[in-house]
């Protein structure tokens, strides 16, 4: 042990398999909590006068000094010492905490990679990036001041009715970033939000009920549209057109990629030169289904290696400042549906179409689902005669849709799967 000083917890190395705990010399109990994911945190332990062990979070390293916390450490020992539990009181105090405050708890933790969420893995950046914004935008506004206790189910359906009627909706401000807007689609996506937050807190003893729990919320709408073989030919029209013109042509490059492989836009926007692997694949480090190895076409391989590339940038598409990737594809995409007549066409929309043509081809579901990327983990890795299959099945789907957008004179035919889909149909 030494005596904790801000060097010293700066140097402190996490250990990836375990929380590691280091104490000060010069105060029993003080000390600092080192996360494998790299975050410290400063904690006071202590025994009660029955002899229970407690040991409380005083705040984490960067955000409190290393002073600061000895003086907040001192000040709850000496409580102990009088015969005061800092702890239970501290609990006590939790039973009158705001939605704010949860919500507040929550992102520090979620953060922190303390709490689970999909595949009991921590909480992904993207997940938490879209919950900020929901609480900052929608919850708080409307709920942040009530206490949780005094919750209701009745104030969490008011939230979301309001939600949809654009309470909370406001204009976008300045050039960059977007409005916030209202409707039945982000008003129950909030609410899943403040159901999932209060789970994680009544999960881990800081509420005593989860109130969002028996909410309804509204309806999902299941999105059909998709772009059928005449407006294919008109949005392939409008993409050479708009090119001519002087369209962004790393926004069109992007657009048609989606098109060609059915990747979600993320997916599709920060693809990295070094991902493409042997036998036309994308090996994705992450997803929103995990990592994963997908196969693409041979048009879509072509598009990818005749992307120019930027000194210094992993991307496909890279930005036209900074060092991310390019992410301005929907302003693009309304331009190019603006010039084909088209209308309700979002890169979901274009993911959507990759599929029905797959359909239209002749390719089961099992096998669409592998070529979208909603295969089991792993499937492809293990068999190699399956990934010949998805490659061509990718080769087929891509080749006719990159047909339709250049011109095709008719709709081709439905192609021979039969070499494909009993390769894919053994592991459904």
């Amino acid at each position: 042990m030494s005596r904790l000083t801000k060097r010293v917890v700066d140097n402190l190395r996490p250990d990836p398999a375990r929380e590691v705990f280091v104490w000060d010399d010069e105060i029993s109990g003080f000390g600092v909590r080192v996360q494998p994911t790299g975050v410290k945190t400063y904690v006071v332990q202590y025994r009660t006068q029955v002899g229970q062990t407690r040991r409380m979070s005083i705040g984490r390293h960067g955000v409190v000094t290393t002073d600061q916390a000895r003086t907040v450490a001192r000040k709850h020992l000496a409580h102990v010492t009088l015969g005061d539990d800092p702890s239970a009181a501290r609990k006590a105090a939790r039973k009158i905490m705001t939605v704010a405050e949860v919500c507040d708890w929550y992102l520090e933790e979620a953060e922190a990679g303390r709490l689970l969420g999909r595949r009991r893995r921590p909480i992904k950046a993207s997940s938490l990036k879209m919950d900020r914004s929901r609480i900052v935008a929608h919850i708080k506004p409307l709920l942040g001041k009530l206490p949780v206790a005094a919750l209701k189910l009745a104030d969490v359906e008011d939230m979301q009715a309001d939600i949809a009627a654009g309470k909370t909706a406001k204009p976008r401000v300045g050039s960059r970033g977007g409005a916030t807007t209202g409707g039945e689609g982000t008003a129950a996506r909030s609410v899943s939000t403040l159901r999932s937050l209060l789970s994680h807190a009544r999960r881990r003893g800081l509420i005593d009920n989860n109130p969002a729990m028996g909410a309804r919320i509204f309806a999902g709408n299941v999105r059909e549209r998709r772009l059928n073989e005449t407006e294919l030919r008109a949005f392939g029209l409008a993409l050479r057109s708009v090119a001519q013109e002087g369209e962004h042509p790393t926004g069109l490059a992007a657009i048609r990629l989606l098109l060609l492989t059915g990747f979600r836009r993320m997916e599709g926007l920060g693809l990295q030169r070094a991902w493409l692997v042997e036998r036309r694949a994308i090996r994705f480090p992450d997803t929103k289904s995990g990592p994963q190895l997908r196969y693409v076409g041979a048009a879509a391989v072509e598009l990818i290696e005749a992307q120019p590339t930027v000194d210094g940038s992993p991307f496909v598409f890279p930005a036209d400042w900074g060092d991310g990737h390019f992410i301005g594809v929907v302003r693009v995409l309304d331009r190019v549906c603006t010039r084909a007549n088209l209308t309700e066409v979002t890169p979901h929309v274009l993911r959507h179409t990759f599929a029905s043509i797959a359909g239209d081809v002749g390719f089961s579901e099992l096998t669409i689902r592998a070529l979208l990327g909603h295969a089991a983990s792993g499937v492809t890795q293990r068999y190699v005669h399956l990934d010949a299959a998805l490659g061509l099945a990718a080769d087929r789907v891509a080749a006719m849709i990159a047909g339709l957008l250049d011109g095709a004179a008719t709709m081709p035919s439905p192609l021979d799967v039969t070499e494909i889909e009993p390769a894919l149909k053994q592991f459904a």
